[in-house]
């Protein structure tokens, strides 16, 4: 199929929004009508702007309120229709899109309405255009695009066919039963898909505010262009998105989200994928960049966790801290991606490395989807490790795990004797604050790159406001990465987004073997502090012993218990350079992250930062 972009999805100019579809790779776009009235040159200039980009003008739309309207309203509206067909070739297309009368003055005759769309279809039709016809969800008599397909039989006219968009249909619940079994390939006059989360809601609303690209919700947009590659459909699929992130964020990186969600849909509908599904097994390492003493902080909190420097890089000012098969890379090198990374963002998270069984498909299929591949300075004998432009400013690294050698066995030379640690072992998950713009780019990331499972999104309450929080998890567990996103100010989210100056990883949480071990051995004003009402809130929830009670309450650990008996204890450090640490311990089956208690941790983030700030300004 042939890919599309209806210019009603990204944000800025018309030039700019026709120049990033193609750029992304767009073989076409619909022109959303207020796009063409906005802008200040003539509709021929806007065709040679899409014929210098190599794009196809495939619809103008959309026009509203044309079937089943009484006089004067409905002569008025032929009238225009036929002032927007000499606009279409002016532009060089020849399909237009209507939808669904919303009018209060429509007709609810069906046979009205069908006489009025065959007679638009033989005015195309002596223009050589061809019309859509959509039900809106909102619309007032046909919103249903079965009830949208009886008119069109019933108007019964070769130049009019019916436009199918995933939103409209899937958003009252239509099944695919009318487009698998009646509708024929060739009525088709044009598809627009677009996904959404499910929402209750007032749909006018959901539809304005809440589509997104396929893939990054939760509509059956997957089986929907199943049933068009069945049927033999092989033209264009658009999109059409009404997003608010969207209409805020650059043009050039949404059409790029826009066709790997494409890409996305062309590998999840094909018999046979024509490229290896990823495997990740696990994080081989977290990097931070810093510079001089700027991190020196950093480092004792994380020397107060049990970690201390046992590599160092053989050609650069590079060090690793290890502790079990936990791997903190902190980088000074001042010509690196790491210092760039610094200039911008200051002591931070600057890139994540995975590690995978096959690292020449994972980079090829990167490729597909269109990521920036980044390549560092090795030197003689040492690995060019490949990383692609993650989340915001971050890199995520590529490591092939094969054999009995790791990165630090080729790269590192060890330094000193490995001390006594806290029974850290590995990375449990690494938590992701991204901005609104970033929110749905960022588990799409995941999703279609590394085929890992996003889980629906939940809200979390923050005492500044709420914090919407969704988790990327890889196939086989190893890997975890809750994304989360506030619009409010003062929530721990955005006070890192703009103490960070941008989306980045906020938060890093260790497993450990013995969660008591473990907080004993850091030095307690590192520890962020629980208030005593949490303590009695648990007690009368979950009947603790009073010695576990009194333990949890000693060294601030937080506890949590699932239905099944599975329990979770976990404590937070402090922040510094707005990043934090987390220690956990899951007992019996224990899966997920301590929700229940996440209030308790921002509320204590809050406090710690107020305090901060007293002492700043003191």
């Amino acid at each position: 199929m042939k890919t599309a972009l209806a210019t009603v999805t990204l944000s800025g100019s018309l030039p700019a929004k026709l120049e990033a579809a193609a750029a992304a790779g767009f073989q076409g776009i619909e022109i959303f009508e207020n796009d063409l009235t906005q802008f200040d040159g003539s509709p021929a200039d806007v065709r040679r702007m899409a014929q210098d980009l190599g794009l196809e003008i495939i619809a103008l739309q959309p026009f509203r309120d044309m079937e089943g309207m009484p006089e004067p309203y409905r002569s008025q509206k032929l009238r225009y229709i036929q002032r927007k067909f000499e606009l279409m070739h002016e532009l060089g297309t020849n399909r237009f899109l209507m939808c669904s009368n919303v009018s209060p003055h429509a007709s609810s005759d069906r046979s009205q309405c069908a006489a009025d769309l065959h007679e638009i279809a033989e005015m195309a039709a002596k223009e050589g255009l061809r019309v859509g016809y959509e039900a809106l969800a909102w619309g007032r008599y046909i919103a249903d695009y079965e009830d949208a397909w009886d008119l069109i039989k019933r108007a019964d006219h070769p130049n009019l066919g019916i436009n199918l968009d995933t939103f409209h249909m899937f958003a009252r619940g239509n099944t695919l039963d009318c487009l698998r079994d009646e509708i024929p390939v060739d009525k088709i006059a044009l598809v627009q898909v677009a996904d959404a989360p499910i929402m209750q809601m007032d749909v006018l609303q959901y539809s304005r505010h809440f589509r997104c690209f396929p893939g990054q919700g939760d509509l059956p947009v997957v089986a929907f262009v199943q049933c068009l590659k069945d049927k033999g459909f092989d033209d264009y699929l658009s999109h059409e998105i009404f997003n608010d992130e969207f209409r805020s964020s650059s043009p050039k990186e949404k059409a790029v989200d826009g066709m790997r969600s494409l890409i996305w849909l062309e590998e999840q509908t094909s018999k046979k994928p024509s490229m290896p599904e990823p495997e990740i097994v696990d994080v081989e390492f977290v990097e931070f960049a810093i510079e001089g003493d700027s991190g020196e902080e950093l480092i004792q909190l994380l020397e107060s966790l049990g970690f201390r420097e046992t590599h160092r890089h053989r050609s650069k000012n590079v060090s690793l801290m290890r502790q079990g098969d936990i791997n903190l890379i902190l980088n000074r090198e001042p010509e690196s991606l790491a210092h760039e990374h610094f200039q911008l963002h200051g002591v931070s998270v600057c890139a994540l490395a995975l590690a995978t069984s096959d690292l020449k498909s994972m980079l090829e299929r990167a490729d597909r989807y269109h990521l920036q591949r980044f390549a560092n300075q090795a030197g003689p004998g040492e690995l060019n490790i490949p990383a692609l432009r993650g989340i915001g400013d971050s890199l995520v690294y590529f490591v092939e795990r094969s054999g009995k050698f790791r990165f630090f066995d080729i790269d590192f030379v060890p330094v000193g004797e490995k001390n006594a640690d806290l029974g850290l072992a590995r990375i449990d998950h690494i938590g992701q604050s991204v901005s609104n713009t970033d929110f749905l780019s960022a588990s799409f990331f995941y999703k279609s790159l590394f085929d890992f499972t996003i889980e629906p999104s939940q809200d979390l309450p923050d005492i500044y406001g709420l914090v919407v929080s969704r988790t990327a998890e890889s196939r086989n567990g190893r890997v975890r990465i809750p994304i989360n996103m506030s619009e409010a100010r003062q929530t721990s989210p955005q006070r890192f987004i703009q103490r960070s100056k941008g989306s980045g990883f906020q938060q890093i949480a260790f497993e450990c073997e013995d969660i008591f071990t473990a907080v004993a051995g850091v030095v307690p004003n590192r520890v962020l502090l629980v208030p005593d009402n949490y303590y009695r809130d648990i007690e009368a929830k979950f009947a603790l012993a009073p010695e576990l009670l009194q333990q949890l309450k000693q060294y601030n650990v937080l506890y949590d218990r699932n239905e099944e008996g599975g329990e979770f204890f976990h404590f937070y450090t402090v922040e510094t350079h707005g990043v934090f640490f987390e220690v956990v311990q899951r007992k019996g089956g224990y899966n997920r992250y301590g929700e229940a208690n996440a209030h308790i941790r921002f509320a204590a983030q809050a406090r710690q930062n107020a305090l901060q700030d007293a002492l700043e300004e003191s």
